[in-house]
């Protein structure tokens, strides 16, 4: 299918608007080829004569074989190669008959249909088949019925009403020409019903014959197809009846200003709206267990602060402060996650909220340290948040606790600050966590730290995430910083803009 930038780039001279046109034409061509057993190929003019096209797009049927193997888009030809073209875009008539094809000079069966936009032509869509193969074929009342209903379609391009202006419709999202298909009069009766539009309306309910009869003379009050006849514009809507779902698409059928009533595609969708529940109804259970999980842990933190009181040593209340801590980091990437429609977590709102919680819970106005957050890794899978929430929070309680003694604070002047910078390209993450405060000794080396939280800062990153990290003494000023990197596969475009790589800072 071709885009609006690829028919700008092949020199067309059309204008915005027409181009638009050619695109709507695009959204609804796979109806169009279903309905003509045909490949269909889309002829912009490239020069002022029009003598000379290229072809903008090309689609093949779901209902036939295709004519062509190879991808036509992008060719020119003249007026030589292509007569029939030339002739239906300068004429603006519809104009059939035969043509070879190249490099094969097998002989199509060919109808070329001016595009009229604004009243003026400003493209062909040739609709091509082999002979014999169209002869071959058993004309029976389906495919006479699909071929009146394409010409219908045919005329009403060439004068310019189809396809519909101002009535846009999600094409992605609705039924083909052979998941079943109604042809109805001006007063929504039915003309014809393909034998898998049949088996649809029998399993909502509908049973006979239904040639001649009103939908709603069958049980099924539906207003959409006199809805697309009185206002000429596709409508499309969702019936739901004895659990089955079924999608509607009515498209009016007008030929000089008349109606002739509607094609209208159906489809059954009750298996895929059954999935979306499921869907629906599994993302409901996992938040309701990240919920739990959330609730459980800070259970836990309860119980080990009951049981801290309770002690006596002053070693032993410290390490039950600092398990309940990193019990709370881990607490806060499920309560995000309890939140969320996904399993991917905003690191950036992760680190606020434990940065928030640390600046709350250890500073005072006798004790100010500031915390920042720069920056934005965007959305990170949880199994690579929660690791890092716990590493985050470790960083920021050594910040607290060691780069800021109390009589150096408050900092004159300046005041006590941590940042945070979080960035991110397509193939890793990087969080910094700088302090301004008296900075780790110059030959401090973390991987000679014995310490229980530069352990498990360690261990997270290296071990569980694959990453590396650095803890050192900042050189452009007093204070320290860890750099922390985790290597992650991009899979949102919109997340790998980086603007400053804070690790070579």
């Amino acid at each position: 299918m071709a885009t609006l930038a690829e028919l700008t780039r092949l020199g067309t001279g059309l204008s915005a608007q027409q181009l638009m046109h050619l695109q709507r034409l695009i959204a609804w061509w796979g109806m169009l080829a279903d309905l003509s057993f045909s490949d269909l190929l889309l002829f912009v003019p490239v020069n002022d004569a029009g003598t000379e096209f290229a072809i903008a797009g090309q689609i093949r049927p779901t209902t036939s074989q295709t004519l062509y193997r190879d991808d036509r888009v992008g060719l020119l030809v003249d007026d030589i190669d292509r007569p029939l073209v030339s002739r239906a875009f300068a004429l603006g008539e519809v104009v059939e008959g035969e043509v070879p094809i190249k490099p094969t000079n097998r002989r199509a069966r060919v109808m070329c249909i001016p595009i009229s936009y604004d009243e003026a032509v400003i493209g062909v869509l040739s609709r091509e088949l082999v002979p014999d193969f169209a002869e071959r074929r058993d004309p029976g009342e389906l495919e006479r019925t699909y071929l009146e209903t394409f010409h219908q379609l045919a005329r009403m391009i060439a004068s310019g009403i189809f396809p519909f202006l101002g009535h846009d419709v999600d094409m992605d999202e609705i039924p083909r020409v052979g998941d079943g298909l109604l042809v109805v009069d001006p007063e929504a009766r039915i003309q014809y019903a393909s034998p898998n539009a049949l088996s649809t309306l029998h399993r909502v309910g509908v049973v006979g014959n239904v040639a001649g009869r009103r939908l709603r003379d069958l049980g099924m009050e539906q207003p959409v197809i006199a809805q697309a006849i009185g206002t000429s514009g596709p409508v499309t809507a969702e019936v739901e009846r004895n659990d089955t779902a079924v999608q509607l698409l009515a498209v009016p059928l007008v030929d000089r200003g008349n109606s002739r009533g509607a094609v209208v595609l159906l489809r059954d969708i009750t298996e895929l709206r059954l999935r979306d529940q499921l869907l629906v109804s599994k993302d409901a259970t996992i938040r309701e267990i990240h919920h739990r999980v959330k609730n459980n842990l800070q259970t836990i933190s309860s119980l080990l602060r009951l049981q801290g009181r309770r002690l006596e040593s002053e070693e032993a209340k410290s390490a039950i402060d600092e398990s309940v801590r990193r019990i709370r980091a881990i607490a806060l990437v499920h309560e995000t996650l309890a939140s969320e429609s996904s399993d991917d977590v905003n690191l950036t709102e992760v680190a606020g909220m434990l940065a928030r919680t640390v600046q709350e819970s250890f500073t005072s106005p006798e004790r100010p340290i500031r915390h920042e957050v720069v920056g934005d890794a965007g959305l990170i899978p949880s199994d690579v948040v929660t690791p890092l929430a716990v590493v985050l929070n470790e960083l920021l309680q050594n910040a607290v606790d060691h780069a800021f003694p109390d009589d150096l604070l408050p900092m004159k002047g300046v005041g006590a600050l941590v940042e945070i910078f979080l960035s991110r390209d397509g193939e890793h993450i990087r969080m910094v966590v700088r302090d301004n405060g008296i900075g780790v000794p110059e030959d401090f080396d973390s991987n000679d730290h014995k310490g229980l939280g530069v352990s498990i800062i360690r261990a997270l990153v290296t071990s569980e995430l694959g990453g590396k990290i650095a803890m050192r003494r900042r050189s452009d000023s007093t204070g320290s910083e860890a750099l922390v990197e985790v290597p992650l596969p991009a899979t949102d475009p919109a997340n790998e803009k980086i603007e400053e790589r804070v690790w070579d800072r």
